[in-house]
């Protein structure tokens, strides 16, 4: 899935998606905070290639995704307009753009659980993103809107579909086409997040979830997220055949084994993900 395009991640000052990894954990931050994290071209495929290199880690169990600054992201950045995505025709900026938009996929579908770290706004293409990840927490500043129809665009990073599978259809429709703006608390009420916390405690709850992913057994998690995936594109019985493989399979593994064993021996498991 790499290309030609994509930055080697680093975790410098400057750099305009930081990335680290440590303890089982990787956390990409969008590094512009004087645009709100306006998506640019540099930004994204600097998130691209952060979530590559998050994909590829055997050691990376739970990848974060937040922002620098006051905001996650304000979405795409209107001021680089459609250099973002280079030169030529719109065949060829529709290509980049489809590899651009590999980052929700790889959000929604990579073997890893992905989190959400919301700080303050989370507009557009950003609230894509923060729609794609597994679990998502917001700061009490937080701001969500779809923003796509004030800025005269149709929506991309796949918040079409996301979206309505988090608050409803109805309301996911009433959200991008009016563009309403709604804080934390009612994202809570509308189960578009998981948590609200304090702005100040925002980064260490989502750590302590993100701890607490990476201490169960990764063979299990993995299986559990591609049965929630499966479960949006499969029929019911298919579902269930789907489930009947992989719960079979992840009680030949190691990780499970270790699971039984730590239980009756009352002690923490140590997981191999294998």
């Amino acid at each position: 899935m790499t290309s030609m395009y994509d930055p080697t991640p680093s975790n410098a000052p400057d750099h305009p998606a930081r990335y680290e990894a440590g303890g089982g954990v990787a956390t990409i931050t969008l590094n512009r905070p004087e645009t709100l994290n306006a998506m640019n071209g540099p930004l994204m495929w600097a998130v691209r290639a952060g979530l590559i290199a998050a994909n590829n880690d055997p050691d990376v169990r739970v990848v974060i995704l937040t922002g620098a600054g006051r905001g996650f992201s304000s979405g795409g950045d209107l001021k680089a307009g459609g250099a973002s995505l280079g030169e030529g025709p719109p065949e060829a900026r529709i290509s980049v753009l489809r590899m651009l938009m590999q980052t929700s996929q790889m959000l929604r579908e990579m073997p890893k659980i992905t989190i959400a770290a919301i700080n303050g706004a989370c507009a557009g293409a950003g609230l894509s993103w923060a729609c794609a990840a597994d679990l998502r927490y917001a700061g009490e500043s937080a701001k969500f809107l779809s923003a796509f129809g004030t800025a005269g665009l149709s929506g991309d990073f796949g918040g079409t579909w996301t979206l309505p599978r988090i608050v409803g259809p109805a309301k996911a429709r009433e959200l991008y086409l009016l563009g309403d703006i709604i804080d934390a608390q009612e994202a809570l009420r509308l189960h578009l997040v998981s948590g609200v916390f304090p702005d100040d405690e925002l980064m260490d709850r989502v750590r302590g979830i993100a701890q607490r992913l990476h201490d169960r057994a990764p063979v299990a998690l993995r299986g559990i997220k591609r049965n929630l995936n499966d479960g949006d594109r499969v029929s019911f019985s298919e579902l269930l055949d789907l489930e009947a493989d992989r719960h079979v399979r992840s009680g030949e593994s190691e990780d499970q084994k270790e699971a039984v064993a730590a239980f009756f021996e009352r002690r923490t498991p140590h997981f191999k993900n294998r």
